[in-house]
């Protein structure tokens, strides 16, 4: 494999790592694995009033909970502004850029006629070719690039194929602000040469952008980079995806229980396929990942799929892994503070000796604690409404029998245990089911649990049958 490969994932700190900016991560890392090159990290804060240490931090451990690691030190892109002008000077003296004086009532009165004549607003070129003696005195110029006016640009995208831009409609981008702050097209220019990048995966919202930065490596005589622009995901109803289909911060699907597993696994799957696998080991995603097989249309973010799909990893994980994932998890459950205050030694070890009957029946790790509730709750066990229902007084007549029966077991063994219960049942001629919901609701204080006669052995004998007595109707 070569070792010349190097991607990058340039996010703005001005808020949370989104679901969008997560695939393009993911994505960058696969292809740097993948080809055994590097992904480096820039984060790209030059917006100083918009961008914060808080969502510095938000991004760092996004992408450390999703598993993605970068390869070098992160590069922080407003600490480069020194280079980022000196880049801007030096196309000044190579004859690619100008100052321009246009001031902003000019620049106005350019969008407001362009818009009259049905044009894209654009800068008309006026100081393009003037002399700096006609400059107005006491105005500050912006450096511009100076564009090809003819012609074609061309982008051969790795994803979308060839894209054909006429330079007629593109004008001198501004490179350099009034003040000597750089703009977003010099800055990322700048820092991708210097960073050595070789390939370039992003969102295709900035597929114009490519074309506009591409006449920068030229003036600057670089190499341009590989292009590889991947479509934005959109909502189940095919509209720009928004916090109601599920744009949220990555932290967001973390508290809900999703698994750094599961989400990398869907999120590889929203754009890009192989034939018609849906479940991938991160090493198969590795193995298998190519710009390639990205598709060019949009893909459809789908809470049910990502729940599907976390359910198998949740049900095939190791039992003492998912147990490790699940005490991890609970500082962002609701009362997994006080859950994780009661996990001792022997809770642990229940924990994990009903963690089979308890995964089968979770597809997040919100679930998986709710269900796992039951092993914390303290006596006398407060009931859910249907739990209440169940334990009417035939219910407690029918436990009230059970008691004795379980106390004379000589071993506390799930075959004991099924043997009992339905020896109780025949006795008093109903249905196992008819005595096994009531005990459900005595043990666990709901009507939804793992196996009941597991649900009795991994509370134990004295648990389990103090539970069952405080349930029993008074003689």
């Amino acid at each position: 494999m070569s070792t010349s490969v190097i991607t990058r994932f340039a996010p703005s700190p001005t808020g949370y790592l989104h679901i969008g900016g997560a695939r393009t991560a993911l994505f960058n890392w696969l292809y740097a694995r993948h080809t055994g090159g590097k992904m480096l990290l820039r984060i790209e804060d030059t917006d100083r009033e918009r961008s914060t240490d808080q969502a510095i931090s938000a991004i760092f451990a996004g992408l450390e909970w999703l598993g993605l690691d970068w390869d070098e030190a992160p590069v922080f892109q407003s600490k480069r502004v020194d280079r980022h002008q000196e880049v801007a000077h030096e196309m000044m003296r190579r004859g690619c850029a100008y100052f321009c004086y246009a001031s902003q009532e000019e620049l106005a009165e350019m969008r407001d006629k362009a818009r009259a004549e049905g044009r894209a607003p654009r800068y008309d070129g006026r100081w393009r070719d003037r002399d700096a003696s006609e400059a107005p005195a006491g105005v500050k110029p912006v450096i511009r690039l100076r564009a090809p006016l003819s012609g074609e640009t061309v982008i051969d995208d790795q994803v979308q194929g060839r894209v054909v831009f006429p330079n007629s409609d593109m004008d001198d981008l501004v490179l350099l602000r009034s003040d000597g702050t750089p703009t977003y097209m010099l800055s990322v220019v700048v820092d991708d040469h210097d960073m050595a990048i070789t390939h370039i995966i992003r969102g295709d919202d900035h597929l114009t952008n490519a074309a506009r930065q591409s006449h920068i490596y030229a003036a600057m005589g670089w190499t341009v980079p590989s292009f590889s622009h991947i479509p934005l995901i959109h909502g189940p109803d095919g509209a720009k995806l928004s916090k109601r289909h599920g744009a949220l911060g990555v932290e967001a699907y973390r508290d809900m229980g999703y698994l750094p597993e599961a989400m990398r696994n869907y999120l590889v799957r929203l754009g890009w396929s192989h034939g018609d696998d849906e479940i991938f080991s991160t090493e198969q995603m590795v193995e298998w990942f190519g710009l390639g097989a990205v598709g060019r249309s949009p893909a459809r973010f789908d809470f049910a799929k990502l729940e599907s799909i976390n359910g198998h990893y949740i049900r095939h994980m190791d039992d003492a892994a998912l147990l490790e994932a699940l005490i991890a998890f609970l500082p962002h459950a609701a009362g997994g503070e006080a859950m994780l205050a009661k996990l001792d030694t022997s809770l642990r070890g229940k924990l994990l000796a009903a963690m089979p009957g308890l995964k089968e029946r979770a597809k997040t790790l919100v679930e998986l604690a709710a269900n796992a509730y039951f092993l914390f709750a303290e006596r006398p066990l407060p009931l859910n409404d249907k739990a209440a229902e169940l334990l009417d007084d035939e219910a407690r007549r029918l436990i009230a029998a059970l008691v004795p029966a379980l106390e004379a077991l000589p071993d506390w063994e799930v075959p004991c245990l099924e043997a009992a219960v339905r020896a109780v049942a025949e006795e008093r001629q109903v249905k196992l089911g008819k005595v096994a919901q009531p005990l459900r609701a005595a043990l666990t204080g709901s009507n939804i649990s793992p196996g009941i006669f597991d649900v009795l052995w991994v509370l134990g004998r004295d648990e389990a049958l103090g539970r069952l007595r405080d349930q029993v109707v008074p003689a």
